[in-house]
């Protein structure tokens, strides 16, 4: 049985009004409802770690739910801001791997990239190359690109741009 979302509200209402059952039979139904939600967002050794963290956030939350409103949305939205949450960090992990494999001595892939880099801009006119280089590959602010190299501003974006453009037939060419 699926319950809806008014028994739902009342069962919650009922939970914080210190019912244990009607708690336990909240848990029982948001465990399985988060299941369903984490499937195929998430890889399922991920999704079971994500529904516990999920039903702990249920229970730190519960004070702040409204019997009269429905559950169901209120369940979504703390689901959802667990798995933004669980995406985040993964992403944030993924990148500092990625900046400590980096910067684990061996060089090579930098001065291999630095030397094709150098290769794709040399066939560029230099006016071209250089307002990628400083604003793209440096970091440059366009007025800052403008003051270092003395083209107007509106000159440096149209150098980034056609650069840019011809960079991206280049490469589609080979």
């Amino acid at each position: 049985m699926r319950p809806d979302d008014t028994t739902m509200s009342a069962l919650m209402g009922k939970a914080q009004s210190g019912d244990a059952e009607a708690y336990r039979a909240v848990l029982d139904y948001s465990r399985t409802w988060l299941a369903g939600f984490y499937r195929g967002r998430i890889d399922p050794a991920g999704a079971d770690d994500l529904v516990q963290e999920t039903l702990m956030s249920v229970h730190a939350k519960r004070a702040t739910y409204d019997p009269s409103r429905p559950f169901l949305p209120w369940l979504a939205a703390i689901a959802r801001y667990r798995w933004v949450d669980r995406l985040r960090r993964n992403y944030r992990r993924a990148e500092s791997e990625l900046d400590e494999t980096l910067s684990e001595g061996d060089h090579e892939a930098e001065v291999i990239a630095r030397i094709s880099i150098d290769r794709m801009l040399a066939r560029l006119s230099e006016g071209q190359a250089e307002a990628i280089r400083l604003v793209k590959i440096e970091g440059l602010t366009i007025a800052e690109a403008s003051g270092r190299t003395g083209q107007s501003e509106s000159l440096v974006k149209v150098n980034i741009h056609r650069g840019l453009k011809k960079l991206a037939a280049n490469v589609e060419s080979e």
